[in-house]
């Protein structure tokens, strides 16, 4: 089929094109986000490495972040104690508490281990970066 017979219209410019998160996933990190106490065991493929840990909500991950901030030293420490909560009023006052129908953009997990064997508390992760995920860690 030469350019001439392709139906398919072309753009004149440029075009800018986003990775699109997984609506599963998205759907999943909703249903989490409505018990705050809950966690899912979770594969995430990221990078070309992976990622596992514990799937949490953003609350339970807010509330594990805000601690970790209170255990800082040094002479800023006090700074960061309410840190976490200025960062998500922030958010709301720009751009409006996230609404029932809107679905996340980001992924929270506890105790995340990488492919390299580092472990982190806490992580925090943009949903269009993550190219696959499974439930279940490795064994």
């Amino acid at each position: 089929m030469n350019a001439e017979q392709d139906p398919t219209p072309r753009p004149s410019g440029p075009v800018v094109t986003e990775p699109v998160p997984d609506i599963q996933l998205q759907m999943l990190i909703r249903l989490i986000g409505q018990d705050p106490q809950a966690a899912l065991p979770i594969t995430l493929t990221l990078g070309g490495g992976f990622l596992y840990g514990d799937l949490i909500s953003h609350q339970a991950w807010t509330a594990g972040w805000a601690h970790s901030m209170r255990r800082v030293e040094g002479s800023g420490a006090q700074l960061l104690e309410r840190f976490p909560e200025l960062v998500d009023q922030a958010v709301i006052d720009t751009q409006g508490q996230q609404g029932p129908q809107e679905l996340p953009q980001w992924i929270h997990l506890r105790d995340a281990t990488g492919s390299a064997g580092v472990i982190m508390p806490l992580w925090r992760g943009r949903l269009a970066d993550i190219s696959g995920w499974s439930l279940g860690k490795p064994e």
